[in-house]
């Protein structure tokens, strides 16, 4: 089957061979149809597999019928509502849908948080038929009243379960209440659990169901290896892996924020052009990285799983985890950016021996062995070579280092050199006194001299204003106090 036999319009058509796509996904072969003849759809598909085109070409063919070079904002009512559970994602979606309709006079505007609301609110007052947006600021716009749903037709529900983890389904329902009752809807998602049937029930209506793919499951053109190495050694063998002329461009999956930073910077420092991105970052930055990871400017892009998600990147060739995930079904999120729509790709994991039990939670769920590669000279347990360990004290890493406290390195107690046996003792040297050129002698005790204020009976005069205020203030007698513990008792 190819796009022609599908029914979609001639300027679809001409945007999707512009694309260099000729024949459709299995998903789109399935979903473009059951779209156009106006049917609810509830599709079950794994990151990958396009999907964004399998709903974004239909919408677009039946959206056509409006579109229009008028400027007036009334001419372009919203008509399309795309929901996203990330702002990467929602850039993705409305990126597709530019990329098809470039031939059509339809507009399209991305609302996601993390910005300004004002460039949105301008394009939505310009009038756009198309919204794609992420929950929660779509709901900040409602409430500022600078979106109206009065003439919406279409609805999809992009990746429903990762709306679920995120907490987003409390939102989605108050957005259906807010949307006509008449229009055609989609939902699309991984897995198909309890909350998403519910949600699903609320939201279509006699939905065809398609499945192209079994949960968990990992596309058949990508190739799984495993690295063994060390863990104080990954970014050396990363270093040389990203050295080889046929990495031209390689996502990074890290477990944290701040070891994303920090390997994204040695990258830079050993001459790699490397970016990152993760929760931390403004969305402008996060932004900034990904047009920079797109264009070629930076060849590597050094990510935390935020970035396992709606990430979409043509001919994305390698992934590598430098850093197994935690939880194994993240591991299928991660390598999903590469091996899109039929494409090859290669899915590298660096795996220290502290990590092997996460291994095994893959390999059960993937249900399948990951060919495991040892680099030489890389052996888990090898020592690091002395150029490794040069830089490592260069750069203060991969060595303790005592604490200076300027007095030397100690030297343990058992370790003292035991006095020399054959050394003659030295006679005691009496004490010597200690008389000053006064006659004052410093090793006797001290006792008041004759003219000192201790000495002498005026200094009773500067006292006696102390004294007589005693007098007239006597002290009182200490009371008895009880003790800590069983008191005093009474007499």
């Amino acid at each position: 089957m190819k796009f022609t036999d599908l029914g979609l319009a001639p300027e679809i058509l001409k945007a999707v061979q512009d694309a260099g796509y000729t024949e459709p996904t299995p998903i789109q072969a399935q979903a473009i149809p059951i779209v156009l003849a106006g049917h609810d759809m509830m599709g079950g598909a794994q990151t990958g597999t396009g999907k964004t085109a399998g709903f974004t070409l239909p919408l677009l063919h039946k959206l056509a019928r409006h579109a229009n070079t008028s400027s007036s904002p009334a001419r372009h009512p919203v008509r399309a509502l795309i929901l996203t559970p990330t702002r990467e994602l929602a850039m993705q979606v409305e990126e597709s849908v530019k990329t098809y309709s470039k031939y059509l006079g339809l507009r399209s505007v991305c609302i996601y948080g993390g910005v300004d609301m004002r460039a949105q609110i301008a394009e939505l007052k310009e009038g756009r038929e198309i919204v794609v947006a992420t929950p929660g600021r779509l709901l900040d716009h409602v409430e500022q009243k600078t979106v109206s749903f009065n003439f919406v037709e279409f609805l999809v529900l992009d990746e429903a379960d990762r709306m679920l983890d995120m907490g987003f389904i409390p939102d989605i329902k108050r957005i259906l209440k807010l949307l006509p009752t008449t229009r055609q809807s989609l939902l699309f998602s991984a897995t198909f659990s309890e909350e998403i049937k519910k949600l699903a029930d609320a939201m279509l209506k006699s939905p065809q169901l398609i499945e192209v793919a079994r949960r968990n499951q990992v596309s058949e053109t990508i190739t799984h290896r495993v690295h063994p190495v060390a863990s104080d050694r990954k970014r050396y063998l990363l270093k040389q892996m990203l050295d080889d002329p046929a990495m031209t461009q390689v996502l990074v999956f890290v477990g944290t924020k701040f070891g994303t930073s920090r390997l994204a910077t040695w990258l830079e420092r050993e001459g790699i052009n490397a970016t990152a991105i993760h929760g931390d970052k403004s969305q402008q930055d996060r932004t900034k990285a990904l047009e920079a990871f797109k264009s070629g400017a930076a060849r590597v892009l050094v990510a935390t799983d935020v970035a396992a998600r709606g990430l979409d990147i043509d001919d994305l060739p390698h992934v590598i985890n430098y850093e197994l995930p935690r939880v194994a079904e993240d591991y299928v999120h991660r390598i999903g950016r590469t091996g899109r729509a039929g494409k090859k790709g290669e899915a590298t994991s660096l795996v220290a021996p502290e990590e092997k039990p996460r291994l095994t939670e893959i390999e059960k769920l993937t249900k399948f062995k990951i060919e495991q590669v040892i680099v030489p000279g890389f052996e888990p347990g090898s020592a690091a070579p002395p150029e490794e360990r040069e830089r490592g004290e260069r750069t203060g890493r991969g060595h303790k280092h005592e604490p200076r406290t300027g007095r030397g390195p100690k030297t343990p107690i058992d370790h003292l050199p035991e006095p020399a046996a054959h050394l003659p003792k030295l006679p005691r040297v009496p004490k010597q006194p200690m008389i000053a050129a006064d006659g004052f002698d410093f090793s006797k005790p001290y006792a008041p001299q004759e003219g000192s204020i201790e000495a002498n009976p005026a200094s009773e005069e500067k006292s006696a204003p102390a004294e007589r205020h005693a007098e007239r203030h006597p002290r009182r007698p200490l009371r008895p106090v009880a003790a800590l513990l069983g008191g005093i008792g009474k007499k």
